[in-house]
C-alpha cells in the first residue's frame, strides 16, 4: 500500500500547519517514549517500535511523510503483549474490572491484534469480509459475552476508511452550518439544510429538543453504521482498546486512570503522537474513484444506470457528490469527546486535493462524491409489513448504540446513509456483511428507503435494473493509488 516512494511526489507540498498559542503543549510531548520490552525472561520482543510525540509532530520534527509511514505500521502491524496488546482489567469500553478475563474473546473482544486484520478489503484500509464482523455493545459487558444473540449486541461488518477525511472535514463543515441556523430560530418545528440536506428538527426554549437524523446537538458523526463517532481519532482510539487492547494515553493515562489502567503492565501503550499518525494515516487513505468502462457499450450501461439510480430515488439519500469549502484535512478535530485529543491550537494539516486524490472544485474547495447525506434513517418498516422478508431485513438490531443522544432508539432507526464511492469491491454487502450482492442490498431496504427499493423491484425490467448494478460496480476504491 501507501509507501514513502509513492508519496514522494505530492507531500513536498503538504503544509505542516503549527499553531502553539499560549505554548499548549502536552507535558508528555516532550518526554522520550522508552521502547516497549517484553520480560528479561520472554525471548520475544515487541512487533512494533520506535512511538513517537504529538509536539515532535507540531514542531515539524517528523516530516509528514515518515508520520504517515508510522501510522500505516501500526495500522498494519501484529502487535503483541510486549507492545500492550490485551487488556485484562479493562472492559472495551474502558471500564475497570477484575484482571480474570481471557485474552481473546470473539464476541465481546479483544478478538485482532491488527487494524489490518479487519480492515483489508480491497487493500488495507478498506472493509472487512463477514468473519470480521464485530458485535457492537459487547465489549461493554462484564462479564463477556460468547452469545451473538441480538439482546446482547448489534452485529455489524467492517467498514472501509477510505476518503474518511474528507468525510470527516464534510461532517464539520455540515455541522458548522446546522449549528448556526438553528442559533437564529425561535421556538417550534423548523426544518434544517446543510449542503441542502433537509433535517427536522424542534426547538424548545433555544435548545433542539428533538431532531431526526442527527443528534439534538447538531453534530454530525460520520463514522459507525449508526452515525455515533465524530472523528477518525475517535474512532482509532476506541477501536484500538476495544478491539486490541492498546491503550492510548489520551483516553487513559491523561485522563487520571493511571499509566498501566488494564494491568497488562505495559505503560504508554500508544502515545498522543501514535494516535496522530494513525488518524492522518486512515485520513490520507484516497479517496474512491468511479472506474472507466472500457468500449461503448459499457460507457453506456454504466451511464444508463446513473440515471436509472438517480430516477427511482436512491439519489435522494446517497447524494451523489456534496461540496467542501475546505480542500484541507486538519487533525485533531475540536469537537472530539472527553478522552480523545481536542486540542486546535496542536494541529495538523494537509491538502486533500494533493494527498488524497480529492477532486478540486471549480471555483475553489473540493467535491466529495461518496453517495450519501450523511443522514440518520430508518430502514426498518413496521410490523404491518412483518412478512416480507426484503423489508424486514434492516429490522434485526433491537439495542440502541449506547449513546444518550440517541434517546434509546434501537440500532434500525439509526443507519447513517451508507456510503457507496466503494460499493464496486467492497462486497459483502448489508450491516451485517451478509448479502453477496449489490441487487440483494438493494431489495433488502425498507423504511424510509422503500419507495426507492420497490420501484427497482416492480417498475424496472431486468436490463434496467443489471444497469444499476453495473453502474454501482464501477464506484471504487483504487488498490494501486498511492497517498
Amino acid at each position: 500500500m501507501s509507501t514513502a516512494t509513492g508519496r514522494a511526489g505530492s507531500l513536498w507540498k503538504i503544509q505542516l500547519l503549527i499553531a502553539l498559542g499560549a505554548v499548549l503543549m502536552f507535558a508528555t510531548a516532550a518526554r522520550a517514549h522508552e521502547p516497549h520490552e517484553c520480560p528479561p525472561d520472554f525471548p520475544d520482543t515487541p512487533s512494533f517500535e520506535g512511538h513517537i510525540e504529538h509536539g515532535d509532530i507540531v514542531a515539524g520534527k517528523i516530516k509528514l511523510e515518515k508520520v504517515l509511514d508510522h501510522g500505516e505500521a501500526l495500522f498494519v502491524a501484529p502487535l503483541n503483549v510486549c507492545d500492550g496488546q490485551g487488556r485484562p482489567a479493562t472492559t472495551g469500553t474502558g471500564e475497570k474490572r477484575a484482571p480474570d478475563e481471557p485474552a481473546f474473546t470473539r464476541v465481546s473482544s479483544p478478538e485482532s491484534v491488527s487494524c489490518a486484520a479487519c480492515h483489508n478489503q480491497p487493500a488495507a484500509g478498506g472493509g472487512g469480509d463477514f468473519v470480521a464482523n464485530v458485535f457492537v455493545l459487547a465489549q461493554a459487558l462484564d462479564p463477556v459475552t460468547e452469545s451473538v444473540a441480538p439482546e446482547f449486541s448489534n452485529e455489524r461488518n467492517t467498514l472501509g476508511m477510505f476518503g474518511s477525511g474528507a468525510i470527516e472535514m464534510l461532517a464539520r463543515e455540515m455541522t458548522a452550518e446546522l449549528q448556526a441556523q438553528a442559533a437564529t430560530l425561535p421556538d417550534g418545528p423548523h426544518t434544517l439544510y446543510a449542503k441542502e440536506v433537509p433535517f427536522e428538527v424542534t426547538i424548545v426554549g433555544g435548545v433542539v429538543t428533538e431532531s431526526r437524523g442527527v443528534d439534538t446537538d447538531l453534530v454530525i458523526k460520520p463514522f459507525h453504521q449508526a452515525g455515533v463517532v465524530v472523528s477518525v481519532r475517535e474512532f482509532t482510539v476506541n477501536a484500538f482498546n476495544h478491539h486490541h487492547g492498546m491503550q492510548a494515553e489520551e483516553r487513559f493515562d491523561m485522563m487520571g486512570k493511571g499509566a498501566d489502567f488494564d494491568e497488562d503492565g505495559v505503560e504508554r501503550e500508544l502515545t498522543v503522537g501514535d494516535v496522530t499518525a494513525v488518524t492522518l494515516y486512515q485520513a490520507a487513505l484516497p479517496v474512491p474513484i468511479q472506474e472507466k468502462q472500457k468500449g461503448k457499450a459499457a460507457r453506456q450501461a454504466v451511464a444508463d444506470g446513473e440515471a436509472q439510480f438517480e430516477e427511482i430515488g436512491c439519489a435522494s439519500c446517497h447524494v451523489p457528490a456534496l461540496p467542501l469549502e475546505s480542500r484541507i484535512f486538519t487533525e485533531p478535530n475540536p469537537m472530539n469527546p472527553p478522552g480523545t485529543f481536542a486540542d486546535g491550537g496542536q494541529s495538523v494539516s494537509f491538502d486533500m486535493t494533493k494527498v488524497s486524490g480529492l477532486e478540486k472544485a471549480k471555483h475553489g474547495g473540493a467535491i466529495v462524491r461518496a453517495y450519501t447525506d450523511l443522514k440518520r434513517h430508518n430502514l426498518c418498516d413496521g410490523p404491518e409489513v412483518a412478512d416480507d422478508k426484503a423489508i424486514r431485513f434492516f429490522c434485526n438490531e433491537t439495542l440502541d448504540q449506547g449513546r444518550p443522544e440517541l434517546d434509546g432508539r434501537p440500532g434500525h432507526e439509526c443507519f447513517i446513509t451508507r456510503k457507496l464511492w466503494d460499493v464496486g469491491n467492497s462486497a459483502p454487502y448489508g450491516h451485517r456483511g451478509d448479502l453477496t450482492t449489490i441487487s440483494e442490498a438493494i431489495l433488502m431496504h425498507g423504511g424510509e428507503a422503500r419507495a426507492s427499493r420497490n420501484a427497482f423491484a416492480d417498475e424496472l425490467n431486468v436490463d434496467q435494473q443489471r444497469s444499476i448494478v453495473l453502474f454501482l460496480k464501477s464506484l471504487k476504491v483504487d488498490p494501486d493509488a498511492k497517498s
